[in-house]
């Protein structure tokens, strides 16, 4: 019977810690695309201050 009930929970256990690899991988998911989301305004506010408009070229004229 003691090893029934240790079998039932090694295998309780196991799916346990594959729930937790399951949440800690999405919150890396999460993490890495939250990161690309903002290097990428990043780039394109950068691009837009360096790159001149062709509005602002007629504008001036």
């Amino acid at each position: 019977m003691l090893r029934a009930q240790a079998l039932i929970v090694s295998l309780l256990l196991s799916a346990l810690s594959g729930c937790a690899v399951v949440t800690v991988a999405g919150a890396a998911v999460t993490v890495v695309a939250t990161g690309v989301k903002v290097a990428a305004k990043t780039v394109g506010a950068v691009a837009d201050a360096v790159i001149p408009d062709e509005d602002d070229e007629k504008k001036t004229e």
